[in-house]
Formats: C-alpha cells, structure tokens, sequence
C-alpha cells in the first residue's frame, strides 16, 4: 500500500507541474499588500497530498508566498501542528491575527479563505 501511495504522489506532483495555474497580476503595491498578509500565514502540508496540492494551486492562482512547513518530514513543524492545532491533518493554514492563532483544517475552508483575502 505505501509503494501504491509513493507512486500515485508521484503522479500527482508531475500532473501539478505540467498543469500549473497561472497567478493573478496585481500592482506592485498591492502585491507588497498580499505579501505582507501572507507572512502571517503558515500552511502545514504534506508534498503529495492532494489535497494539499489543491491548496498550493490556489496560492498559485493568488499570486501569494504562504510559508510551505512540511509536516511530514519534519518532526519540529510536525509538533507544531499537533500542539497549536490539536491534531496532525494536513493541509492545515495557521493564520495569526492581532495576536491571535487561527488552525484552518479543510482544504475548502482554505480555499474560500484565500479567495476572500487575495481576490
């Protein structure tokens, strides 16, 4: 089953490749604007998950830089996951706000999320 998943991430990281969206123009000071934003962002992520490529792809599609942790390979940003959001699931968007932590779990939820923020 591991060499099924291996292979099929696989797949999926090549047909993301090919098939890159294309990100949105903005302004030099709105894009100054995005970034700033996205730097109180963090998604945590597994690289062939697909779900999480559906979210990388929207990052992509807006033109954002969200910090990628991956939570998979990397045990520190692993129990970051765990303790600030209580769980390891993946694609997870940790978004701060006037001091305040937000753990996003669904990749929809992200999505609209990014949509509502960056459009």
């Amino acid at each position: 089953m591991k060499v099924i998943r291996w292979i099929l991430g696989r797949i999926i990281l090549v047909l993301d490749a090919v098939f890159s969206p294309r990100g949105i123009k903005r302004s030099e000071e709105k894009q100054l604007e995005a970034n700033n934003k996205a730097q109180t962002m963090a998604l945590y992520q597994f690289e062939a998950c697909p779900f999480c490529v559906k979210v990388r792809r929207e990052m992509k599609r807006q033109s954002v830089n969200i910090d990628l942790r991956d939570a998979k390979n990397n045990q520190q940003f692993r129990q970051e996951l765990e303790t600030g959001g209580g769980r390891v699931k993946v694609p997870c968007l940790r978004i701060e706000k006037e001091g305040n932590v937000q753990w996003m779990y669904e990749s929809s939820d992200i999505i609209a999320y990014l949509e509502r923020e960056f459009a």
